[in-house]
């Protein structure tokens, strides 16, 4: 049974059992509990960790642990109505109201429930995570000297230096900040770069996340259309004069949701029209490291191609290590550099040391970039056994484009009427989503991604989260019931 697994059905065993033992009384010993429950002396100290975090046992070292005092009543609970207007108000001066909506993010931080298939899921499935080699690079830095004193505000210089080399071109380590994950670092990036109010060019479809930290902000985000080719650089000047904006958002490699790649010959174009408009290309440069094996020499980061300060460069080793190894890059030249780092000091002072540590560790150590040569061998077996299962037994969902890095596919809903389609008209999505979960699969709607209406009903489907190829034949089999189920209900 894997260790976490363990520990959470140990810890709801002792939770079931505490009432056999009266406040203050003593629980077995460690050794009693291991040899009973044929579990590692690990195991449960961490389910007893669990239980003391809960407030069910105390722990007292040398002595063991006891049932902790029963809890004395709470507090009366408060009137809260009253923030509803307090939270409402700043709406009626603010030319674009923020709202914090977190539903398109949660999608895919959320756990399913037991025996659902995580197609919803934005990072790597355990099993592909480099537990080990981050385990004993978190070991290695906690005994670097020094390594609990505060790190320099901009981030330890040899790992803005590893970062600076990986973006290429004429970057360096000076124009380099280390930030706390990814959507740190976009965040940072749109507070700098745009006041509230003011209009920022998003590709559509696009992630959630950076849309919900752009209404958060009160920004208004304005869609420009994809294709598998990337933006389409007419649309984009065009949206560019129309609205003034000063900023663009985009991820050039492996877009999220379509997987599309920015087209050589549209690269240069973006740099050109966004510096005519006098305007900042943000570059999301998420997911350069997972790659697929048959993909064949990547392009370099827009920022290496920009002499003159227009890109402002996002890039993570989160989603090719674990979401909790939250480690990431911000990179730009000029002026707007104080900026960057002088809100990222406001908001968050540092990235903590040890992690800093840690990523050094990881990234120099030989189990790197092994780990990257087998999840990209991994992901483009996943991805192959996703694309033939879709097309095997739902044929009718439309499979456009199959990328060769990232982590999903981006299948269109079939239009028209009758039988399943006329289900995936207006509602589809959310009817289909409900259905898919009473089959046993989680997946991602594509309404989120869109920051206007969007043209047809998506979803996203990931393959990283789930444990195998296996279990990618058993999800689309699932939400082929689902489908089904949609179908018959939706009439003739």
């Amino acid at each position: 049974m894997h260790e976490r697994s363990s520990v959470a059905d140990l810890a709801d065993r002792l939770r079931n059992e505490l009432d056999r033992y009266s406040p203050s009384g003593k629980l077995p010993s460690s050794r009693v509990l291991v040899e009973r429950f044929r579990v590692s002396p690990v195991t449960v100290s961490r389910a007893l960790a669990q239980l003391s975090a809960e407030g069910l046992v105390v722990t007292r070292p040398g002595a063991g642990a006891f049932r902790a005092e029963p809890r004395a009543a709470g507090p009366a609970v408060g009137d809260t109505s009253w923030q509803e207007v307090a939270l409402s108000a700043d709406a009626t001066t603010e030319l674009v109201p923020r709202t914090v909506d977190a539903s398109g993010v949660l999608v895919s931080l959320a756990a399913p429930p037991p025996g659902v298939i995580e197609f919803n899921g934005g990072y790597l499935h355990p099993s592909l995570q480099p537990e080990r080699a981050m385990a004993a690079a978190l070991s290695r830095a906690g005994r670097r000297p020094g390594v609990w004193a505060r790190p320099p505000v901009e981030g330890l210089p040899e790992l803005r230096e590893w970062f600076a080399r990986g973006i290429g071109g004429a970057i360096t380590a000076a124009e380099v900040l280390i930030t706390a994950g990814g959507q740190s670092g976009l965040t940072t990036a749109l507070r700098a770069l745009a006041p509230p109010g003011a209009p920022v060019l998003v590709e559509s479809p696009t992630y959630p996340g950076m849309l919900a930290i752009a209404r958060a902000a009160g920004l208004r985000p304005v869609p420009v259309p994809v294709d598998r080719d990337g933006v389409k650089p007419t649309l984009l000047a065009d949206a560019f004069r129309a609205t003034g904006a000063r900023v663009f958002v985009c991820q050039p490699l492996f877009q999220n949701p379509t997987g599309a790649v920015l087209a050589p010959e549209r690269r240069g174009e973006v740099l050109r029209i966004a510096r005519e408009a006098g305007a900042f290309v943000i570059e999301d440069d998420f997911v350069r490291r997972l790659v697929h094996d048959d993909a064949g020499p990547l392009p370099r980061p827009l920022a290496s191609d920009d002499p003159d300060g227009v890109v402002v460069h996002v890039c993570s080793l989160t989603k090719a290590t674990s979401p909790s190894f939250r480690v990431s890059a911000l990179a730009a030249r000029g002026p707007v550099l104080e900026r960057l780092r002088a809100i990222q000091v406001v908001d968050t002072f540092f990235v903590p040391r040890p992690l800093q540590e840690a990523a050094l560790e990881l990234v120099g150590s030989p189990a790197w970039p092994r780990h990257l040569r087998a999840v990209s061998a991994e992901l483009r077996v996943r991805r192959d056994a996703m694309a033939a299962a879709l097309r095997l037994q739902l044929p009718e969902l439309a499979l456009p484009h199959i990328p060769s890095g990232g982590y999903q596919l981006w299948v269109r809903l079939p239009d028209g009427t009758g039988g399943t389609s006329q289900a995936f008209g207006s509602g589809g999505e959310t009817a289909l989503l409900s259905a898919a979960l009473r089959a046993g699969v989680a997946v991602t709607p594509g309404r989120p991604y869109f920051s206007a209406e969007p043209p047809a009903a998506h979803l996203r489907l990931s393959f990283a989260a789930v444990a195998s190829t296996a279990e990618i034949t058993e999800g689309v089999r699932r939400l082929r019931s689902a489908c089904a189920e949609i179908g018959s209900t939706a009439g003739p």
